[in-house]
């Protein structure tokens, strides 16, 4: 089986459609020019002038997350010690666009992906003191996903899937041998706490070789913390981990057993077989894959 491509856009976003829903909705940005920046699996996204962000969703699944980053980010952002892209703007349905949309701030730097930072101990540090920060109690009011946060046995059949579908490309009993080891840690029995929901090395910047921000908060959600901190495998060298838990338990107020580490670590596999499975027309997602489950299973 092959891996799946990015699903097609529900609705066809072009620059002239941004600049006729900025000018009628905040004329007073209307005189910036608009020039597009990227686009994802859920939202597209569009320079506005030098220092701002439109960002629109590109399918009805997008719409619903966006939503949630235009109610959460202002909230958890000011007590982030990264910049993180919460709206300063909002939009609404006009012009046969159906959803709403918002108007961030241009955060600096390249994805870490493409662009890795230059002292990944400094990085580790840094993203530990962030992910300790964020993980605190959330509200019960917090979005619920399905799919992140949740105990790490409920992945078993999308890893079945996954499995199925990239083949001969993964060892597969080296897989099922660290997932199993994950799978019988201890569940998380902490309150849910707040979670990115999909930490990974194209949604971390880094600028002057420092990393700078934290973007894409779509699937922000509450539940087990090792769902994020199975970024340490898809970025950081073995030699850095150490690092990154001293700094993330230093921020978080608490001490960490290795139980969460071997759920992180389960978490990691699960997601690099995600990536590797639905990455055909994603050349970036499919290096993220293949980065971690080698890191996973060294």
């Amino acid at each position: 089986m092959g891996s799946q491509r990015m699903p097609a856009a529900e609705v066809e976003v072009s620059a002239d459609l941004v600049r006729r829903l900025v000018a009628a909705q905040h004329p007073d940005l209307a005189h910036l020019p608009v020039e597009m920046m990227a686009n994802g699996w859920d939202n597209v996204m569009f320079r506005v002038g030098d220092a701002l962000v439109a960002r629109l969703p590109r399918r009805e699944v997008g719409a619903r997350s966006l939503v949630h980053e235009q109610r959460w980010l202002p909230v958890l952002g000011p007590r982030l010690p990264l910049p993180v892209p919460a709206p300063v703007r909002v939009g609404r349905p006009q012009f046969g666009y159906p959803w709403p949309w918002s108007v961030v701030r241009f955060l600096p730097g390249g994805v870490a992906s493409r662009n890795p930072p230059a002292d990944p101990r400094a990085a580790a540090a840094g993203l530990g003191a962030f992910l300790g920060a964020l993980h605190t109690p959330a509200s019960p009011e917090a979005p619920a996903n399905p799919y992140r946060g949740v105990p790490l046995a409920g992945r078993a059949p999308a890893l079945a899937r996954c499995l199925s579908i990239v083949g001969d490309l993964v060892d597969h009993g080296a897989v099922m041998r660290v997932w199993e080891g994950a799978v019988a840690a201890p569940q998380w029995d902490g309150p849910p706490a707040w979670l990115h929901g999909d930490l990974h090395p194209a949604n971390i910047l880094v600028h002057d070789g420092r990393v700078s921000g934290v973007i894409d908060f779509g699937d922000v959600t509450a539940g087990d913390p090792a769902t994020d901190l199975s970024v340490v495998w898809m970025l950081l060298p073995a030699e850095c981990h150490d690092a990154f838990r001293d700094a993330y338990h230093a921020a978080a107020g608490r001490a960490g057993g290795d139980d969460l580490w071997l759920r992180a670590r389960g978490w990691a596999l699960a997601l690099s077989l995600a990536f590797l499975a639905q990455s055909a027309d994603d050349p970036v997602i499919a290096e993220i894959g293949r980065h971690t489950i080698t890191a996973v299973l060294a």
